[in-house]
Order: C-alpha cells, then sequence, then structure tokens
C-alpha cells in the first residue's frame, strides 16, 4: 500500500472534452493526452473505483483541488508517522512557511528586512531566495547558533508535473542548495502524475531534488505494465531503478534514517 490518503484524493471528476471522449476523465490525468488517462484510469480501477464510463453508477466527486489537499495530508501524515518512528526527536511541522525562519536560511531575514526598506535593493538582488515550500520539517532543540530550529526536509507538493513545476521546483532547489549556511534539508517532490516521462522530468537531475516520491506507487507500476507504451516503460524503468521515483510510504521512514 502506497500513501493511505491516496484515494481520498484519486477520483473521477466530469469533463466535456478530452481525447478519448469520455464523460469522466481520472483527476490526476492529462486530458489532453490518451495514455495519461488511461494509466490514471488503471490506477483509479485498482484502487476500487471503477472507471464510470464503463459501469453505469456515477462515481464520488473527488475534491475540487487536491493539489491543495496533498500538501495538507503529507503534513498531517508526517506529523503523526515522525513522532511514532522517532520520538527522541522534537519534530517541527509548518506549510507554506519562508525557510527564513530555520537555522540554516536565517542570515537571509536581514537581507529580507533591507530589501523592505529600500526597493532598488528589491530589483538589484531579487526575492528567488525567499522560498516558502509546501511543506517543511524541522527539528527542535538541536543546538544552533540562532536558536532557530534546523530545516531537516523541504517538501515540494505537486498534484501533477508540468514544464512550468518542474522548473520551479528545480530553481527553488537550487536556491536552497547555494543559500545554506550549514546541513542541507532533505529536498524532496510528492506527487499523483501518472505519466512516467513527467515524473522523470523530476525524478532525474543532478542533485536539486533528492528524490521524487508517488502516492500510488504500486498501482501506476502496474498500470504501466499493462497499457504503457515502450516510451512510458523504459522511463518508469529507469527512474525506479535508479532509486529516483520512490514509493510515498518509505517517506517518513527516509526522513527518520536521514
Amino acid at each position: 500500500m502506497s500513501a493511505s490518503f491516496r484515494t481520498e484524493l484519486l477520483g473521477w471528476k466530469s469533463s466535456q472534452k478530452n481525447k478519448l471522449d469520455w464523460e469522466w476523465v481520472p483527476n490526476s490525468a492529462d486530458v489532453d493526452n490518451p495514455t495519461s488517462l488511461r494509466l490514471a484510469a488503471h490506477v483509479l480501477e485498482q484502487l476500487g473505483n471503477p472507471n464510470p464510463n464503463l459501469v453505469e453508477t456515477a462515481p464520488d466527486v473527488p475534491p475540487t483541488n487536491p493539489g491543495r489537499l496533498l500538501e495538507v495530508q503529507v503534513l498531517t501524515n508526517l506529523a503523526n508517522e515522525l513522532p511514532l518512528l522517532d520520538p527522541r526527536r522534537k519534530w517541527d511541522f509548518a506549510r507554506g512557511k519562508s525557510i527564513v525562519g530555520y537555522a540554516q536560511y536565517q542570515h537571509l531575514a536581514g537581507i529580507k528586512a533591507a530589501i523592505a526598506q529600500d526597493p532598488n535593493l528589491r530589483v538589484t538582488l531579487g526575492t528567488d531566495y525567499l522560498i516558502k515550500p509546501d511543506v517543511l520539517v524541522g527539528l527542535l532543540g538541536t543546538p544552533t547558533s540562532t536558536k532557530h530550529p534546523w530545516l531537516h526536509a523541504a517538501i515540494a507538493c505537486k498534484w501533477t508535473i508540468r514544464s512550468d513545476r518542474v522548473q520551479n521546483i528545480r530553481h527553488e532547489n537550487s536556491n536552497m542548495i547555494r543559500h545554506r549556511r550549514g546541513r542541507l534539508p532533505h529536498l524532496v517532490t510528492v506527487t499523483a502524475e501518472p505519466l512516467p516521462t513527467r515524473l522523470a522530468s523530476i525524478a532525474q537531475g543532478t542533485g536539486e531534488v533528492d528524490a521524487t516520491y508517488h502516492i500510488a506507487y504500486d498501482e501506476l507500476a502496474d498500470a504501466v505494465a499493462a497499457y504503457g507504451s515502450s516510451e512510458q516503460q523504459a522511463a518508469w524503468d529507469e527512474v525506479t531503478k535508479q532509486g529516483r521515483l520512490l514509493d510515498y510510504r518509505h517517506l517518513a521512514k527516509s526522513l527518520v534514517d536521514w
């Protein structure tokens, strides 16, 4: 079993236009991509949510904003799991909080204050470093020179993967790598994207992302084997065998071991 909350987020939604002319489409699929639709549909069927285009019963309506709820579910899940897996640490959790509140990046607060007083500095220095990750995992009680908590992990939650989202993740993570003072946080992505080639676009790389975790890993693996093209199967094999794409169920344990 992958993410326990995946059935609360994944589902069928009505569609006026899509490449397969379905009345209902998976809410994680790209409606302009037939392979995306078929893979996401197979994932839902394995979760016990049959294709409503093939049966006469209407499906339960999924959340209208699964991306935001993905952040909430990831934070809630980790807040429950990490203290149980390692009660010795004092865990701290936040959503959309600026990294300047953590020890490795607290020095950026001075730049932020200076920019607020001088608009010219905003143009000269920019504000790319004022990053607010989707989910932040901190460690309290760890000795730091600034008394701020350590940022243990910064998690980008992306319901699906598009080129602009990939670039945004890489850009923000590169800035966190470059601007840190001290230990680097664990930089990961959590997603429900069904297309392996798009997963590869974020899972592959040169270190901006430590790993990408999928909330329906097992179901997608079966879907790719059954319905994926040779290109999609090759992309899946590459990112999974290299350990770049992982099952969400392993995220909490990874954060404890790291």
